[in-house]
């Protein structure tokens, strides 16, 4: 089993308050701005995409391991859609782009191994709820 802690502090009111969110090595700010207008900040739905794009960049690595392939790289850039469902901000879409460097295997195999990742990853899984696409290329 592995453990780990994120945390989040926000201070004042909704869109005049502002926050930190924090983990291993990163501390960074969040407000309103950055979530529902164009700030400068983080916002929780990019981390949730940061999540989402390395858990599946590690889980399609391992795939590949299970096929005697060693990838040269695999880079993994997640779109996440905050829409309003019901009155509510809430995320309607993850588009997974995959752009991956693996000597030695057909395009097919690539795509099958890819969308296996996709729907077999812990973060995917856990928005099992949410629409995630998936772009993968082979170069």
């Amino acid at each position: 089993m592995s453990i780990s802690t994120a945390k989040a502090k926000w201070n004042g009111e909704l869109k005049s308050g502002s926050g930190v969110m924090s983990f291993t090595g990163y501390e960074g700010p969040f407000t309103f701005a950055s979530r529902f207008e164009d700030g400068k900040e983080t916002n929780p739905e990019e981390l949730v995409g940061a999540a989402n794009a390395g858990c599946f960049s590690m889980f399609l690595s391992a795939l590949l391991g299970k096929e005697m392939i060693v990838p040269t790289s695999i880079e993994t850039t997640a779109t996440v859609t905050l829409g309003t469902v019901d009155g509510g901000p809430q995320i309607t879409g993850i588009e997974l782009n995959c752009v991956a460097n693996i000597p030695g295997i057909s395009d097919e195999k690539f795509q099958e191994l890819a969308k296996s990742a996709k729907s077999q990853c812990p973060i995917s899984k856990l928005f099992a709820g949410t629409t995630i696409t998936l772009v993968a290329k082979l170069v």
